[in-house]
């Protein structure tokens, strides 16, 4: 695929005034989750949820992290996810699962985001 990066804004999901600009993040299916510096999630007042997940990095490394909540925005597009607080040393990361809450997919052959289009949904008789 390729790797690539996008630019995005990170919000407070309570106090949407509250917000930081991130002009420089990878775009990483590999991922399940987004990582964000610790300082800039503290900035805007975002709240450690949940403590001590275990993560695996690419390596093998097994670190502990904690989580929580914020709004993630690039373009016109945006999502709720659970953010990682970064810590020195880690990379900025933008997870598959905030792709998936975006709706955006990777084009590897532009690298860059596109909408995904229109939804699934199970239909019942």
């Amino acid at each position: 695929m390729g790797t690539f990066y996008t630019k995005c804004i990170i919000e407070n999901h309570i106090k949407r005034k509250k917000s930081v600009s991130i002009p420089k993040i990878l775009v990483d299916t590999g991922s399940e989750y987004t990582w964000i510096p610790s300082e800039m999630l503290h900035k805007i007042d975002v709240i450690r949820e949940k403590k001590d997940l275990v993560f695996i990095m690419a390596n093998g490394q097994r670190v502990t992290r904690s989580v929580g909540f914020a709004i993630i925005k690039i373009e016109e597009y945006f999502t709720i996810d659970e953010v990682v607080f970064g810590e020195e040393g880690d990379m900025l990361l933008l997870g598959a699962r905030t792709l998936e809450g975006l709706n955006l997919t990777v084009d590897s052959r532009l690298k860059k985001l596109v909408a995904a289009g229109p939804l699934p949904v199970a239909y019942v008789r």
